[in-house]
């Protein structure tokens, strides 16, 4: 009988917060206040003052949530696909109609998603999303369209699986956090019959008792939790708990990053050895992470204007191009390939160059989820409080002053100098992880040459820490507050 280890806790367990976690309409009632926040972020992104650091959609989109989404994957996984207040209008539309097409084959992978995540990097800086609120409303709109045009046409989750930008930032960022969704004994599993965790349940009545039974949906993901392993494509939707008869499906504490440790067969995504699309995700991950901190420190101007003397151009659009096609196609091909080539050939391992990225691309994602959060943290801690006056200043020009005046001198959480501390924490943490990764795959790959096949890809990792505190220790734009 396969059961939980004996380290695990299911969350599940605590009384009150389990009752809630199963009860069918949790996913709603932790999306609705998100959603009326968002509703709030668009309605002053379009009618409010245009400056940046005066709305609630900069500020709060910027500022806040994107330093809460980072510190909620380290300490409790995916809560924020869990609550996420776009699928409200897609579940409504869902009971109005039932889709029947279903996702083109061709497009069954992070190919697309991996190109709109790398866009929405680029837009940021483009358009500089961070200091027009207008623009900044307007994408957090097509964030509720998009998710339902999609979800009304084609069976299944498939906006969060195979679109997302934001879903696979958090896929990718959650291999390293210590919660998954887990089946708790496998033999339950090995006898039941129905497989409703991934089936669901069809509403019924019971004739002699006329008690009725809702619909329950099973993993819109297509994750079979019996073979389901990790966090990967894992929304939190909590739909597998709900539909389970057995009520074992739980939310369980784990080691953070175990699941990059071995390479078996996944449900609803195969082996990770075996999915190059998905070795992109990370390296884009990974990459960006360095890329959007570079974007806001002063040598990157210096880079720009190389670039634009160097082809004689000021078209911004083209210079800034350039820059991310370096940082994020060429400079990672460059050092990846040259990692895995120097790898493969003093280790003598049976595999191919791009076998080996693939394979070992999976180990960068705590070192660039290390980044993500030392990168944010910064950002949401140096600007913890600008919330206050903001939401002050909305409150005024409605003509309410219960709260008084706009307090614009609020700002840090903490004392400036304990932020680079605790970015090189973050940091080194994920770096520490990222080579216990490498190592136990080398073990794996050659035993016979674990050092050979492993210290090119310490070498990398050394590398890429080294870019990433050298950013963290640069003066930093506070963009989207009278901070910076």
């Amino acid at each position: 009988m396969a059961s939980l280890p004996h380290s695990a806790f299911d969350l599940m367990t605590v009384p009150g917060a389990g009752r809630f976690l199963r009860w069918r309409h949790a996913r709603t009632a932790l999306a609705l206040p998100i959603f009326l926040l968002a509703v709030l972020v668009v309605i002053d992104g379009l009618t409010g003052p245009q400056l940046a650091p005066k709305n609630l959609s900069t500020v709060l989109i910027w500022v806040h949530y994107r330093g809460v989404l980072v510190l909620a994957l380290l300490v409790g996984g995916n809560l924020f696909c869990m609550a996420c207040p776009f699928m409200l209008p897609r579940n409504l539309a869902r009971h109005l109609f039932r889709p029947t097409r279903i996702w083109p084959r061709r497009l069954r992978n992070k190919w697309a998603s991996l190109g709109l995540f790398a866009l929405l990097l680029f837009a940021y800086e483009l358009f500089d999303l961070w200091a027009t609120p207008y623009w900044t409303a307007w994408l957090v709109v097509g964030y509720f369209v998009v998710p339902l045009l999609l979800d009304s046409f084609y069976q299944g989750a498939v906006f969060c699986k195979y679109v997302c930008p934001l879903g696979q930032f958090n896929f990718v960022a959650s291999l390293s956090s210590p919660v998954e969704i887990k089946v708790s004994d496998q033999a339950v599993c090995s006898d039941c019959h129905t497989k409703d965790c991934i089936k669901g349940q069809k509403a019924s009545t019971n004739p002699q008792s006329r008690v009725s039974t809702p619909e329950l949906r099973g993993c819109e993901l297509w994750l079979f939790q019996e073979r389901k392993i990790g966090n990967m494509d894992c929304t939190f939707c909590m739909d597998c708990v709900h539909a389970c008869p057995h009520q074992n499906v739980g939310m369980v504490t784990r080691l953070p990053a175990r699941e990059l440790l071995t390479d078996p067969w996944r449900s609803g995504i195969g082996r990770f050895s075996q999915r190059p699309d998905l070795a992109g995700l990370v390296i884009l991950f990974t990459f960006g992470a360095l890329l959007n901190a570079f974007g806001m420190v002063t040598p990157v101007y210096r880079l720009e204007e190389w670039v634009a003397d160097l082809l004689g151009t000021q078209a911004e659009v083209l210079v800034l191009g350039i820059v991310f096609v370096g940082g994020l196609v060429i400079g990672p091909a460059i050092l990846l390939g040259a990692t895995a080539w120097v790898s493969v050939r003093w280790a003598r391992l049976g595999q191919g160059i791009l076998r080996s990225v693939v394979r070992y691309a999976f180990a960068l994602a705590p070192l660039g989820f290390g980044m993500w959060i030392a990168h944010y943290a910064f950002h949401f801690l140096t600007g913890f409080w600008t919330f206050i006056p903001v939401v002050q200043g909305a409150l005024a020009d409605l003509g309410v002053n219960i709260l008084g005046a706009p307090r614009w001198d609020l700002g840090p959480l903490m004392p400036q100098s304990w932020l680079l501390p605790l970015q090189q924490l973050f940091i080194g943490v994920g770096w520490l992880v990222s080579l216990l990764v490498v190592y136990r795959l080398a073990e794996d790959d050659a035993p016979e040459r674990v050092w050979q096949t492993f210290l090119p890809w310490a070498v990398l990792l050394l590398v890429l820490v080294s870019a990433a505190n050298w950013l963290m220790s640069q003066p930093m734009e506070m963009r989207g507050t009278f901070l910076g």
